[in-house]
């Protein structure tokens, strides 16, 4: 695959001796303009591969919210950890959109919609599992090792994603996860109009259905806010942590007194998250 001329880089900033930079780029998968950001530690200029972390982001989120709010990127550069952050959905001019917050542009949930009109564009799935890591790792000095993370419908997006696909991953980590999508609002809206109203479909795209039934492990970190508006109605994590006990699955479930919803909440405790990463990802 050569990248020379599919992407477009539209801005860089040099951030603790690498790099922060937003590329365009058209995506086949999703027939439309994607945007992605890259953070590149300060390795990658001893033509070190470094290996890379995918960031999935929420409800109504694009690629800055994580890069700009999280404060990632010094110990990213300390730990010599590229962060990729794609956008969360499809936009544009002709692309299927709805007036709530929870479904549409900015909500592609991360699954492959098999519904008109959302088929024609959303594909998130597919685009994060396989194009855009094609993409990454044609373009840029990284590896083949990779671990995934995110929040809210980021999160659930990642631990599926990893879990659907456990030789690709490393480890998969979330804040704030909706773990039970089948059985909360903001999950029950999405998969009806992405996958239709066969619900028999929705459990391929619901992480404690997964982790009931996993056979194969991803080392698994989530952490939860107990403060968090959507804790009871959609993120549930009670349903992860009982399906992880029935299946054994290795997860470190962490619960914080007074935490909520917000980048605050990840800001207070993405290093961990990425001490986690590197562990698994050095092994």
């Amino acid at each position: 695959m050569t990248t020379d001329y599919l992407i477009e880089n539209t801005s860089a900033n040099k951030s603790f001796g690498g790099w922060h930079k937003q590329y365009c780029h058209h995506s086949e998968t999703l027939n439309t303009k994607m945007r992605f950001a890259i953070y590149l530690p300060p390795q990658v200029a001893k033509n070190q591969k470094v290996p890379v972390l995918y960031w999935l982001s929420g409800l109504t989120c694009t690629d800055e919210n994580f890069m700009q709010k999280a404060g990632a990127q010094r110990i990213a550069a300390q730990l010599g950890i590229a962060i990729v952050a794609p956008d969360t959905s499809p936009r544009g001019e002709g692309i299927a959109d709805d007036d709530g917050y929870d479904l549409g542009q900015g909500a592609g949930f991360y699954v492959n919609a098999t519904q008109a009109p959302w088929n024609r564009h959303y594909q998130m799935y597919d685009y994060i599992v396989k194009e855009l890591p094609e993409l990454i790792e044609a373009t840029f000095p990284v590896s083949q090792k990779r671990a995934i993370s995110g929040h809210s419908m980021g999160g659930h997006g990642a631990l599926i994603i990893a879990m659907l696909n456990p030789n690709r991953y490393c480890s998969m980590s979330a804040f704030s996860p909706i773990c039970n999508p089948i059985n909360a609002p903001w999950g029950q809206k999405a998969f009806n109009a992405y996958l239709g109203k066969d619900q028999s479909t929705w459990r391929n795209f619901d992480a404690s259905e997964l982790m009931r039934e996993a056979t194969q492990m991803v080392p698994a970190k989530v952490d939860q806010g107990l403060s968090d508006d959507f804790l009871a109605e959609q993120l549930k994590p009670e349903t992860l942590e009982e399906a992880a006990k029935a299946s054994g699955y290795p997860l470190e479930l962490s619960l914080h007194e007074g935490y909520d919803h917000s980048y605050y909440f990840i800001a207070s405790f993405i290093e961990d998250h990425l001490h986690f990463h590197a562990k698994h990802l050095n092994e």
